[in-house]
């Protein structure tokens, strides 16, 4: 493998207007490919917006939703990756021929999908089914997978994936700033947003606060570390529906180091250039090595009814 330079983004999406976020995703895109980004990733359901779906019916939902490859967000995707050279990445609601729906997740480059994933953990909107399949595949020789939002929270998700052969673990989200049981979660004001122009202190210390990112990582470099992989994390900024997001998205390397990372208060890009070395010099490489799954293989695979409580969805 080669180094490959990357890109991860952060936009403030309108809820529902497809057209208007494929015209962010075509700027940044295009932003990303001028500074020799071979790769972008959005956040999740970057292409129809996400928080609002917890108020849309299934009707709502089956007319937001696309099939996949078919579908015209696809076919815009192939554009945009075929004008700038540049393989892209982006989430939206998928329905199937049997009206069930889904949060995917697809890479498209200028010959069409390349790779498709569906959430393991959905709960946006209860008329979604769970993905049921890991999903594993290779950008310019590179071995990648995608775990959205939730999916990183359960660590067997991102090492399964790193065990199938992921070198880098696309990790698009929706996250921060809403309500948690842990000390200092919580929604952020949306008046500081407002405000973020004459009185970018306050809404960086909320962003940045146990609030965002100081929770951000407690966890997410761990992920890169244990597991000596690539991280690409996407996050929206701004309004989401009615909820503040902090964007600040970040390449996080084998040793668990942010090696680049979103701070500016708007839309925006940031480029790393990865290199393969990392995965073998990283000590997570030699974790995976040492592992001995006869002492917790019938431990982990046990029999298990999922359990899921998500308390933020409405204020």
């Amino acid at each position: 493998m080669n180094n490959i330079k990357i890109a991860t983004a952060q936009f403030e999406n309108k809820s529902g207007d497809k057209s208007y976020n494929l015209s962010v995703i075509e700027k940044l895109a295009e932003k990303a490919a001028s500074e020799g980004a071979s790769v972008i990733a959005f956040h999740e359901c970057a292409i129809t917006g996400y928080t609002f779906a917890r108020n849309l019916s299934k009707e709502q939902m089956l007319e937001l939703a696309e099939f996949i490859p078919q579908g015209p967000s696809i076919a815009r995707l192939q554009e945009i990756a075929t004008r700038h050279n540049i393989v892209v990445l982006a989430g939206l609601f998928e329905k199937d021929e049997q009206q069930r729906l889904f949060k995917a997740y697809v890479c498209v480059d200028k010959n069409g999908l390349v790779a498709k994933y569906r959430k393991l953990h959905p709960f946006i909107n209860p008329h979604l089914t769970p993905g049921d399949a890991y999903c594993i595949f290779e950008i310019q020789g590179w071995k990648c997978g995608i775990l959205i939002c939730y999916d990183n929270n359960i660590i067997e998700n991102v090492r399964a994936t790193r065990l199938l052969g992921a070198d880098i673990i696309f990790m698009p989200h929706v996250t921060m700033c809403t309500p948690s049981t842990r000390p200092g979660a919580g929604f952020v004001d949306p008046v500081l947003w407002e405000r973020r122009e004459t009185d970018p202190t306050s809404v960086r210390l909320e962003f940045d606060g146990m609030k965002g990112r100081d929770w951000l990582m407690k966890w997410l470099p761990a992920r890169a570390y244990d597991n000596a992989v690539y991280v690409v994390f996407s996050n929206p900024i701004g309004m989401d529906d009615d909820q503040l997001k902090n964007g600040c998205a970040m390449v996080i390397d084998p040793f668990g180091d942010v090696i680049a990372e979103c701070r500016t208060l708007g839309n925006d890009i940031i480029t790393a250039t990865i290199n393969p070395e990392k995965l073998t010099q990283a000590g997570g490489s030699r974790y995976i090595k040492a592992r001995r799954p006869d002492l917790y293989r019938d431990i982990i695979g046990q029999e298990h009814a999922p359990e899921q409580k998500v308390v933020w969805l409405n204020k």
